[in-house]
């Protein structure tokens, strides 16, 4: 019977994964642990997956979306390899990964972005096989991702807001609940994971602020804006007891049958109201988060503590957004100035 794999022990918890940032705690050390070669054979890929998704939710402690995005970019990725007669990860070539990133950016004309994640998966499933003593050899090791285009983030103005909130009819329970949720996401920056994860005691509506726990299980606390204040405790008051009371479900939002929402469902929510509102086709909820961080800045606040509202282990992550207010200057110049 085999011993628990080494990926269990804390000391290999703090060695971090391949594309991923290190944690506030973790050296960063580029130190390349070795073990002694103990390879498993007759491991199917799926069994490897499975494996691997157990680390990443277990050790690394990663929200679950990121583990099942890992999941199906490794499916696809073995069924690349199996397409041609590689039965294992283990006896993958680098020349194997070189076409698999081939097939992604021109049979599948993916964008780079998305090439980028599926190697990091690829990457990381590399990493953990040698470290797990499973094979010898890293065919990722010197493959380079492809540098994704750096794109501004989409941004709604402060009057395409104004008219999202004004589109559910707040006479009916579904549709103070709904502005109540477009309320709180747009004041709060909050994911749509997060929004639809609240639970009844991480809200305070005396205090307007929010709790909640965000990627790499985070927990943080986010001030309130009055207006979503007022209409969550009115949909808390009118609308939900109704919603309740044939469940007893505990999230804060719940759907007509009393479940708590998905984000699918939250995101058919809205994309309805941005079509009545007249809001650019294919508008989603992130662009709120978006529009939340850009209104703030523009407004003059500090870049660090939007960065701590937003969730963001980097700054650099939330540095975008000083771009995104320029493009806005601009385009408040290009609209005002009678020689623009």
């Amino acid at each position: 019977m085999r011993s628990s794999p080494p990926w269990r022990s804390p000391s290999y918890a703090r060695q971090g994964m391949p594309g991923q940032l290190p944690s506030r705690s973790r050296s960063r050390s580029r130190r390349r642990w070795r073990r002694p070669p103990t390879p498993l054979t007759g491991q199917t890929m799926r069994e490897v997956i499975a494996d691997f998704t157990d680390f990443m939710r277990v050790d690394r402690n990663l929200a679950e979306n990121t583990v099942q995005a890992y999941r199906r970019d490794l499916e696809q990725f073995g069924d690349f390899l199996r397409g041609r007669g590689v039965m294992a990860y283990t006896d993958a070539s680098r020349q194997d990964l070189i076409d698999f990133i081939e097939f992604l950016q021109h049979g599948l004309a993916l964008a780079r972005s998305t090439i980028s994640r599926k190697l990091s998966a690829v990457r990381g499933l590399y990493r953990f096989l040698l470290l797990d003593g499973r094979t010898q050899a890293d065919p990722a090791a010197d493959v380079d991702l492809p540098k994704p285009a750096r794109r501004l983030p989409k941004v709604l103005t402060v009057e395409e807001c104004r008219r999202l909130l004004e589109m559910p009819d707040r006479s009916s329970p579904e549709g103070l609940r709904d502005a109540a949720m477009i309320a709180l996401l747009y004041a709060s920056g909050l994911r749509v994971s997060e929004l639809v994860a609240l639970r009844m005691h991480e809200l305070s509506l005396t205090e307007g602020l929010v709790r909640t726990m965000g990627k790499g299980s985070k927990e943080r606390i986010v001030p309130v804006a009055p207006l979503a204040v007022h209409l969550v405790r009115r949909y808390m008051n009118e609308s939900r007891p109704e919603f309740e009371r044939y469940t007893g479900e505990d999230a804060i939002f719940l759907t007509r049958f009393g479940r708590a929402f998905s984000r699918g469902g939250f995101w058919s929510v809205l994309k309805r109201y941005a079509r009545l509102a007249g809001l650019p086709e294919g508008t989603s909820p992130h662009p709120l988060r978006h529009s939340f961080a850009t209104h703030l800045l523009s407004g003059g606040a500090d870049l660090r503590a939007i960065q701590e509202m937003l969730g963001h282990a980097s700054l650099s992550t939330t540095e975008i957004y000083t771009h995104v207010s320029v493009e806005e200057l601009r385009r408040v110049y290009d609209d005002a100035h009678p020689r623009a």
